[in-house]
């Protein structure tokens, strides 16, 4: 292995972890939320808005870290990221009113960012060929939102959620120093110029971004939602304790992290397009059994009435969460090959968009569980209202990737066709 790519693999690799310390901080919220909701006896909307602050911050920031990373590197800003959080991380813990866990998570949120400094950084390390797997080993990142369910409920357990946030203080100072001794910095790889906000946000009119946007919304924006959401249904829909549900939710966050380099492979060999339509149709037939309520239906009859139950029990639940969550890793790392075939120069700058788009569905998400729930007293709507969003992608990629591709191909049969009668 030569010189270049040693280095390749070992910026990946160091990229990969840092990142993934990152997201367990950034959904730290979905397991110390828990208890700080008992705490100060928060409604499910006040739930939803509490662990859904770090991914607003986590994303806004988004934007200006493109343009970071395209101007200065990615590894320079990779690490002032990192080391500007671990302040904010230790104060949730001195935390006593609402407001002030709001405050420190939107600076804590600065951690989610992390996603558009290292894809873009990570990326142009590589050949074009190895762009999709590059992107999507970084992107198995997003298992750290299982690490935090499977760590974070035994330190609450042993000494109480006041000690999460010291530990991931400390956890984030060590991983900032690794990744800066095991990193290396490539000037090529610079763009050397500024982009203004107004050049960047200029790619909105790019039709094919928006598109993009909402693709990530779902398999991004959706299980950054979900993966906050999940711990707290458990608890709350089959009544497990909060280390069985972090457990249980833990099955769909980790496939949701670990399997994105599949899909980044995947996406390689046949392509974006292909990859996301299956992605999408597989994600569309859980959700329409995840929708579906705990049900008693009394049915009249010559015996008398008799009542039945329908709804999902845990097991079952559990395994379409653990099929929703490979796909929607499989679709992270497809929507970001569509980026790298279309924007190769500009990858940090559209990454940058596509993910704040994709993040702030992330935020909006859970406030709307939690207004779903408050309004209609019916947990699984979340899942009902995931359900007619990907509805609504689906419809948009068939009009708009599909039946041009139909009528492209139908044109050219035709052509072919005339010419051989010629």
């Amino acid at each position: 292995m030569d010189a270049q790519k040693r280095k390749a693999w070992s910026v990946v690799s160091s990229s990969t972890v840092a990142f993934t310390v990152c997201f367990m901080v950034w959904m730290m919220f979905a397991v110390i939320g828990i208890p700080i909701k008992a705490k100060l006896g928060l409604n499910e909307t006040q739930f939803g808005i509490l662990v859904a602050m770090p991914v607003l911050t986590g994303s806004l920031i988004r934007l200006p870290l493109g343009m970071l990373t395209d101007k200065y590197g990615g590894r320079i800003v990779f690490f002032i990221l990192m080391i500007s959080t671990i302040v904010p991380i230790w104060l949730i813990s001195d935390g006593t009113a609402y407001w002030h866990y709001l405050v420190t998570s939107l600076f804590v949120g600065v951690a989610g960012g992390s996603f558009t400094v290292g894809i873009s950084y990570c990326a142009r390390w590589f050949p074009k060929s190895q762009q999709g797997l590059a992107m999507g080993i970084f992107g198995a990142g997003n298992a750290g939102a299982a690490l935090t369910k499977l760590i974070a409920p035994s330190i609450v357990t042993a000494y109480g959620w006041v000690m999460v946030p010291k530990v991931y203080a400390v956890m984030m100072t060590i991983t900032a120093i690794l990744f800066w001794l095991f990193t290396y910095d490539d000037p090529s790889h610079r763009e050397g110029k500024s982009v203004t906000v107004a050049e960047q946000l200029a790619a909105l009119k790019d039709l094919r971004v928006w598109r993009y946007c909402q693709y990530y919304s779902i398999v991004f924006g959706g299980y950054v939602a979900l993966s906050l959401w999940m711990t707290k249904y458990y608890v709350s829909e089959y009544g497990f304790s909060l280390e069985t549900a972090a457990l249980l939710a833990a099955c769909f966050s980790l496939p949701g992290g670990v399997l994105r380099a599949i899909g980044g492979y995947y996406s390689d060999k046949y392509g974006a397009h292909t990859v996301t339509w299956w992605v999408l149709w597989i994600s569309v037939i859980c959700l329409f059994f995840l929708s579906y309520p705990q049900t008693q239906l009394s049915v009249i009859t010559v015996g008398g009435p008799q009542t039945f139950h329908i709804g999902l029990n845990s097991t079952v639940f559990t395994i379409l969460m653990f099929t929703l969550g490979i796909a929607f890793a499989v679709g992270k790392a497809s929507v970001f090959k569509y980026i790298s075939d279309d924007y190769p120069r500009n990858i940090g700058v559209i990454s940058g968009v596509v993910g704040l788009v994709g993040g702030l569905g992330g935020f909006i998400l859970p406030i709307m569980f939690g207004a779903l729930v408050d309004l209609t007293g019916v947990r699984s709507s979340a899942f009902m209202l995931m359900f007619g969003i990907i509805w609504v992608s689906l419809i948009w990629m068939y009009w708009t990737e599909i039946r041009p591709s139909k009528l492209e191909r139908h044109k050219i049969n035709e052509a072919t066709h005339q010419a051989t009668t010629i």
